[in-house]
């Protein structure tokens, strides 16, 4: 800023033209904007002018030097008021220092007296101004790295690096709750681990980021952080407010339906004090690890039976044993995993493929019950019938019938 704007009010001449020739006002870097002679006059003028420094005398008609300090404080909160005020008045100075006056002279006005106040203000003004361009400079910064932070801070917490006070201090400055989050929780995508993946490093790069995005558009409207983990393949979050534990379960079948990726993932409910949140963590981070485990077992299996789908040998036992597992333990794998049994996630598969065969084939309904799997034609039609509810020739019909129209 260039100058820093004055205003002198005094319902005396003399006195204000005294206060005028008496300073060099540029070498303070001040501009005297205006003169007034009472106190309503001077605060329409300090609201027009903007202005930074008020010196006023307490006795003016109108409106008195007091109740001009108290709008003042109202309506220009940063304006610095100077009091120039009679031995007489000094009862009604004390008042005015009450109202966060910067200080007051005694009139006559001493020159000297009223240019080192005036350099003092000066001061505390260019002071105010580079804080206020710091804290301006740092809420730029802080949106324009906002998420880059919170994911440190986020990563930080987890693995216990920061002490209650840290913590609070961060939540408060990264604009975040205050208060204990409700959950924590790592979702993991084992296939996106450059150690395993097939996948070029870019192409790896790209799904990883679809994953984080995927992830995140379920948190939106929530207040949460989240850090994520490329070499691991996995994404951990903290979550505030009232979430729904079904939001959890979506977002995994989200992912795997938009990418074709398996994910796992554990959260925790939380409880308890801040520091504890990276005990949490980890708890959740070894169940997601052994969840891979289990998962990748599931996952080979759905390999084997779309490999195999047409074999009307095909049963759990032949998949168990490829996979060297026991029966028992596989089928339980489907049940908690899969959320259905063996034989309904195999009756699923052939299905769809007699339905694509259906759609793009003349083949007879028995060429296509032996080409999904099944020993007879009145075997597949039942099953057929039983998913669909109708018989194949009712729904190869009703197709054709459909494009037709």
């Amino acid at each position: 800023m260039d100058s820093w704007n004055v205003l002198i009010a005094d319902d005396e001449i003399i006195i204000r033209e005294g206060i005028r020739d008496a300073i060099n006002w540029s070498e303070l870097q001040l501009t005297v904007v205006a003169e007034a002679e009472d106190g309503e006059e001077a605060l329409e003028l300090a609201l027009e002018h903007q202005v930074d420094i008020l010196l006023a005398d307490l006795n003016m008609p109108i409106m008195n030097g007091l109740t001009l300090i108290k709008q003042l404080r109202t309506a220009l909160p940063h304006c610095k008021v100077i009091i120039i005020t009679g031995h007489d008045e000094f009862v009604y100075a004390q008042e005015a220092i009450r109202l966060s006056v910067v200080d007051y002279i005694i009139k006559p006005v001493d020159a000297d007296q009223l240019y080192e106040v005036l350099k003092k203000v000066c001061i505390e003004l260019t002071e105010g101004q580079n804080r206020k361009r710091e804290e301006t400079f740092t809420a730029k910064q802080l949106e324009k790295n906002i998420t880059l932070l919170r994911e440190q801070f986020c990563s930080n917490w987890v693995m216990g690096a920061l002490t209650n006070e840290e913590v609070a201090e961060q939540l408060s400055f990264l604009q975040l709750p205050d208060t204990l989050p409700s959950f924590i929780g790592v979702i993991r995508c084992p296939e996106l681990q450059p150690a395993q993946s097939i996948m070029s490093d870019l192409e790896g790069q790209e799904l990883f980021r679809a994953f984080e995005q995927g992830v995140v558009r379920f948190f939106n409207g929530s207040s949460y952080v989240k850090a994520s983990n490329q070499v691991e393949g996995f994404i951990y979050f903290i979550l505030w407010g009232e979430v729904e534990e079904e939001l959890f379960t979506q977002l995994e079948q989200k992912v795997q339906e938009t990418l074709q990726l398996m994910v796992v993932q554990s959260y925790e409910r939380l409880t308890g004090e801040l520091c504890d949140l990276p005990q949490s963590f980890q708890r959740c981070k070894e169940k997601v690890y052994n969840l891979v485990e289990v998962s990748q077992i599931v996952k080979r299996a759905e390999q084997y039976m779309n490999a195999h789908f047409y074999q009307s040998s095909l049963s759990l036992e032949t998949v168990a044993d490829s996979l060297q597992v026991s029966s028992a333990y596989l089928s339980r794998l489907f049940k908690e995993q899969l959320g259905i049994t063996f034989t309904h996630a195999l009756t699923k598969l052939r299905i769809k493929r007699a339905i694509q065969l259906l759609h793009s084939t003349n083949l007879t309904i028995n060429e296509i019950s032996e080409k999904v799997g099944y020993e007879t034609q009145h075997y597949f039609s039942t099953a057929f019938k039983k998913v669909m509810g109708v018989s194949p020739n009712r729904y190869r019909k009703g197709k054709v019938v459909s494009q037709q129209k």
